[in-house]
Protein backbone atom coordinates (compact mmCIF):
# COMPACT_ATOMS: atom_id res chain seq x y z
CA UNK A 1 0.00 0.00 0.00
CA UNK A 2 1.36 3.41 -0.93
CA UNK A 3 0.74 6.76 0.79
CA UNK A 4 -2.45 8.55 -0.26
CA UNK A 5 -0.56 11.36 -2.03
CA UNK A 6 1.40 8.84 -4.15
CA UNK A 7 -1.78 6.84 -4.79
CA UNK A 8 -3.52 9.93 -6.17
CA UNK A 9 -0.49 10.75 -8.33
CA UNK A 10 -0.52 7.20 -9.72
CA UNK A 11 -4.28 7.34 -10.36
CA UNK A 12 -3.95 10.67 -12.19
CA UNK A 13 -1.14 9.23 -14.31
CA UNK A 14 -3.22 6.13 -15.15
CA UNK A 15 -6.15 8.33 -16.20
CA UNK A 16 -3.84 10.53 -18.28
CA UNK A 17 -2.44 7.46 -20.07
CA UNK A 18 -5.96 6.12 -20.69
CA UNK A 19 -6.92 9.41 -22.31
CA UNK A 20 -3.75 9.44 -24.40
CA UNK A 21 -4.32 5.95 -25.84
CA UNK A 22 -8.01 6.67 -26.38
CA UNK A 23 -7.09 9.82 -28.31
CA UNK A 24 -4.87 7.60 -30.49
CA UNK A 25 -7.88 5.47 -31.48
CA UNK A 26 -7.43 2.59 -29.08
CA UNK A 27 -10.72 0.99 -28.05
CA UNK A 28 -12.12 -0.57 -24.89
CA UNK A 29 -9.82 1.48 -22.68
CA UNK A 30 -10.10 0.43 -19.04
CA UNK A 31 -8.36 1.62 -15.87
CA UNK A 32 -8.46 -0.91 -13.02
CA UNK A 33 -7.79 0.01 -9.40
CA UNK A 34 -5.79 -2.83 -7.82
CA UNK A 35 -5.04 -0.95 -4.59
CA UNK A 36 -5.06 -3.47 -1.77
CA UNK A 37 -5.32 -6.42 -4.17
CA UNK A 38 -1.79 -6.56 -5.51
CA UNK A 39 1.32 -5.42 -3.64
CA UNK A 40 3.25 -4.85 -6.88
CA UNK A 41 0.93 -2.48 -8.77
CA UNK A 42 -1.83 -0.01 -7.96
CA UNK A 43 -3.44 0.60 -11.37
CA UNK A 44 -3.67 -1.16 -14.72
CA UNK A 45 -4.46 0.59 -17.98
CA UNK A 46 -5.70 -1.85 -20.62
CA UNK A 47 -6.47 -0.89 -24.22
CA UNK A 48 -6.95 -2.48 -27.63
CA UNK A 49 -5.20 -1.28 -30.77
CA UNK A 50 -5.79 -2.26 -34.37
CA UNK A 51 -2.29 -3.30 -35.44
CA UNK A 52 1.22 -4.01 -34.23
CA UNK A 53 2.37 -0.76 -35.84
CA UNK A 54 -0.22 1.21 -33.88
CA UNK A 55 0.62 -0.47 -30.56
CA UNK A 56 4.35 0.18 -30.99
CA UNK A 57 3.84 3.79 -32.05
CA UNK A 58 1.47 4.60 -29.21
CA UNK A 59 3.66 2.77 -26.69
CA UNK A 60 6.49 5.11 -27.69
CA UNK A 61 4.15 8.08 -27.15
CA UNK A 62 3.19 6.74 -23.71
CA UNK A 63 6.87 6.43 -22.77
CA UNK A 64 7.58 9.97 -23.97
CA UNK A 65 4.58 11.47 -22.16
CA UNK A 66 5.39 9.52 -19.00
CA UNK A 67 8.93 10.85 -18.96
CA UNK A 68 7.65 14.42 -19.38
CA UNK A 69 5.34 13.96 -16.38
CA UNK A 70 8.04 12.46 -14.16
CA UNK A 71 7.28 8.75 -14.57
CA UNK A 72 10.06 6.45 -15.69
CA UNK A 73 9.40 3.01 -17.15
CA UNK A 74 10.83 0.35 -14.86
CA UNK A 75 10.28 -2.28 -17.52
CA UNK A 76 8.86 -2.73 -20.98
CA UNK A 77 8.15 -5.79 -23.09
CA UNK A 78 6.53 -6.78 -26.36
CA UNK A 79 7.94 -4.16 -28.72
CA UNK A 80 9.41 -6.79 -31.04
CA UNK A 81 6.05 -8.12 -32.22
CA UNK A 82 3.80 -5.35 -30.94
CA UNK A 83 0.82 -7.60 -30.28
CA UNK A 84 0.90 -7.09 -26.51
CA UNK A 85 3.09 -4.32 -25.16
CA UNK A 86 3.54 -3.97 -21.42
CA UNK A 87 4.91 -0.75 -19.91
CA UNK A 88 5.69 -0.96 -16.19
CA UNK A 89 5.80 2.35 -14.34
CA UNK A 90 5.84 0.53 -10.95
CA UNK A 91 2.53 1.81 -9.50
CA UNK A 92 0.90 1.87 -12.96
CA UNK A 93 1.21 -0.79 -15.66
CA UNK A 94 -0.03 -0.06 -19.19
CA UNK A 95 -1.08 -2.98 -21.40
CA UNK A 96 -1.56 -2.28 -25.12
CA UNK A 97 -3.05 -5.24 -26.95
CA UNK A 98 -4.17 -6.33 -30.38
CA UNK A 99 -7.72 -7.64 -29.96
CA UNK A 100 -7.01 -11.39 -30.21
CA UNK A 101 -4.32 -11.17 -27.53
CA UNK A 102 -6.56 -9.12 -25.24
CA UNK A 103 -9.35 -11.66 -25.59
CA UNK A 104 -6.97 -14.55 -24.94
CA UNK A 105 -5.32 -13.12 -21.80
CA UNK A 106 -8.52 -11.44 -20.52
CA UNK A 107 -6.92 -9.37 -17.77
CA UNK A 108 -10.31 -7.94 -16.78
CA UNK A 109 -11.45 -11.45 -15.85
CA UNK A 110 -8.21 -12.13 -13.99
CA UNK A 111 -8.72 -8.94 -11.97
CA UNK A 112 -12.52 -9.27 -11.83
CA UNK A 113 -12.71 -7.90 -8.28
CA UNK A 114 -10.91 -4.69 -9.22
CA UNK A 115 -12.83 -1.44 -9.31
CA UNK A 116 -12.91 0.35 -12.67
CA UNK A 117 -11.85 3.99 -12.58
CA UNK A 118 -13.96 6.44 -14.55
CA UNK A 119 -11.39 8.16 -16.77
CA UNK A 120 -13.53 9.74 -19.47
CA UNK A 121 -14.35 13.39 -19.02
CA UNK A 122 -18.06 14.02 -18.59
Amino acid sequence: MIPEKEKKKAENFAVEMARLVSDRHFSDVVVLDLCGQNPAVEYLVIATGTSDRQTRSVAEEVLKEAKQTGFQAFGKAGFEQGRWILLDFVDVVVHLFESEFREYYDLELLWGDAKQIQWQES
